[in-house]
């Protein structure tokens, strides 16, 4: 490991390897955009609240049904709507931030492995990334953190060419700003700034190749990093505060109170979502989730150790902030195995330059075959035990979401992508380990993207039930809701009539059967069978199918019997599938 270097010009070459990377991510990335709706648990909840914006033009205050939705600041929504604006597809719009979050991404960390080390090392870091299984498979998702990490990512990238690469008072403040950005994205962009405090301790030490400015002379610089940070919050946070306190209302009130002050303290504290989890709850998604990166970190540590022995303050930097990121959610309560995604690019940066130097070793090449030969032998066994109807587990999921043939379509892809990693590594062999284990991924994110993309649709999306409920109903009728998802207004073929989301499920059948008495010829009610099971008549009942492994039922005034109070709350009952993951 050597100090830090000014950066190499790409070459020629470097440059088309570049391109190549940026086309592969393009197209494993992208595969299946256009093909599926959104899915559970968050995609169907942030696309209905950008769909509200578009249709209602109210892009303030996000709604979810009639209710206001504070579980999260609106950017992500906003830019979901601003592509439906421009796609005019749903299908596409919902999932273009999370691909250009990840392309973007992959940039950023190119050309911090390129100014920080050489373009080599750059192509490393980017291509580590892109191969990470949590990447690929949450940037192929319509959620927060895609986005959120790239923001992040965008933070560091401004701070740290400033602090090894400066002074550059523009990087800094756009660093700032992106973390800023990222708060008002998820809450949690502010750890962007914790990059200041290992640069402060190698400061304080006098490491070489760090920025030194004098404080006198760029106090009132350094001050502009924390009117960027600010600035950026209150691009949404001020007309949102004084937009609500002139509406002066309860419920704008108490949207405001909520997502300024409860929603981040509740999940850091564990206590929504059922996020709690043990102190040593990412040790494996470290292990696993970031695979095939953890197949080098024992070699990594190694050439770590020399580096900080060196006082490289590059890896100073790099593995002092992932690892307060790392110990910043461990103390949390509430985890979930995507909150360490930020991490990825910055440790993909610093395990690059030990890729470089291992990747033609005869152990890596051997490793990276054997996964690849594993993942196959795993993925054709099973589909073969499915396909046999010996899996029980899975045969049952695949009825309870009423896939065609009982599955068999779904246990053939896992076949074809397990008989894929197979033929890389048969082509691959020892030679080519390495190539065989990203080709054999590739491979199976492809097939993911295409096929699981059409196969899964109508389950997943509940697209299927809300089509066979309205033509249960007919093309007049008006439809109530109670105990409903996201999915099911989403996908509804007409206006619903919603009673609440977050209102108790007793409360909802109430209004409900008040409404639908009314006008008992015009009028059906789309429920969950245990929201209702107790106070409707069984015999009366049109089931509209499963969606989700939850069976909906469809009924009309004279199914609801007299006097009966529901005693299920939908709110408190949650299938592993729709475990808000955010």
């Amino acid at each position: 490991m050597s100090l830090p270097q000014p950066a190499h010009r790409a070459s020629a070459q470097e440059k088309r390897w570049f391109w190549w990377i940026t086309v592969c991510a393009l197209v494993v990335l992208g595969a299946g955009i256009g093909l599926r709706d959104p899915w559970p648990s968050d995609e169907p909840r942030f696309t209905l609240v950008a769909k509200q914006m578009v249709e209602s033009g109210e892009w303030l205050f996000p709604h979810r049904g009639s209710e206001l939705y504070s579980d999260k600041p609106p950017m992500l929504m906003w830019l979901e709507a601003i592509f439906y604006q421009l796609t005019g597809n749903w299908r596409v719009a919902f999932l273009l931030p999370s691909l250009l979050a990840g392309l973007g991404t992959l940039a950023l960390t190119y050309d911090l492995g390129r100014r920080l080390w050489n373009p080599r090392v750059g192509l490393f870091a980017a291509g580590l990334l892109l191969a990470t299984f949590q990447f690929v498979y949450q940037v192929k998702r319509a959620q927060i953190d895609p986005l959120v990490m790239f923001l992040i990512t965008l933070g560091n990238w401004g701070l740290l060419l400033h602090l090894l690469r400066g002074p550059n008072w523009r990087a800094y403040w756009l660093g700032c700003f992106a973390a800023g950005l990222g708060v008002i994205t998820k809450g949690v962009g502010v750890i962007a700034l914790l990059m200041l405090l290992p640069y402060l301790l190698a400061r304080r030490r006098q490491w070489p190749g760090l920025v030194v400015t004098s404080a006198s002379a760029s106090g009132w610089r350094w001050a502009g990093g924390a009117l960027a940070f600010f600035g950026a919050i209150a691009l949404w946070l001020v007309p949102m505060a004084v937009a609500a306190t002139l509406r002066g209302t309860p419920e704008y009130l108490a949207y405001m109170n909520d997502i300024l002050f409860h929603q981040t303290a509740k999940r850091y504290g564990g206590s929504v979502g059922g996020h709690a989890q043990p102190y040593w709850y990412f040790v494996p998604v470290l292990l696993f989730h970031f695979f095939p990166l953890s197949l080098v970190y024992a070699s990594a540590a190694r050439d770590w150790y020399r580096g900080l022995r060196q006082a490289d303050a590059r890896l100073l930097l790099l593995l002092s902030w992932c690892a307060l990121v790392f110990v910043f959610f461990s103390i949390a309560g509430g985890k979930r195995e995507v909150y360490l995604m930020p991490m990825l690019p910055l440790l993909a940066v610093a395990l690059a330059p030990t890729v470089q130097r291992i990747v033609g070793a005869p152990w890596l090449r051997g490793l990276a075959l054997a996964c690849a030969v594993l993942a196959g032998c795993a993925l054709v066994a099973a589909g073969a035990w499915a396909l046999q109807g010996q899996w029980t587990s899975m045969n049952t999921m695949a009825a309870e979401r009423e896939l065609a043939d009982g599955g068999r379509w779904l246990w053939t892809m896992m076949l074809c992508m397990g008989a894929l990693f197979l033929v890389c590594a048969a082509v691959g062999r020892l030679r080519h380990g390495v190539q065989a284990l990203l080709a054999g991924m590739a491979s199976f994110w492809l097939v993911w993207g295409v096929w699981a993309s059409v196969l899964l649709n109508d389950a997943n999306s509940a697209a299927g039930v809300m089509r066979r409920a309205g033509q249960i109903a007919g093309p007049t009728a008006q439809i109530g809701m109670v105990a409903w998802k996201e999915q099911n207004l989403l996908m509804a073929d007409r206006k619903m009539q919603d009673f609440g989301f977050r209102t108790p499920t007793s409360v909802q059948f109430a209004a409900a059967t008040r409404w639908q008495a009314q006008q008992p010829e015009e009028r059906w009610i789309f429920s969950l069978r245990e929201a209702v099971s107790a106070c409707v008549d069984k015999d009366k009942v049109t089931i509209a199918g499963y969606s989700n492994r939850r069976q909906w039922w469809m009924f009309r005034s004279d199914a609801v019997l007299a006097n009966c109070v529901p005693e299920f709350d939908a709110r408190e009952k949650k299938t592993d599938s729709e475990e808000e993951t955010n």
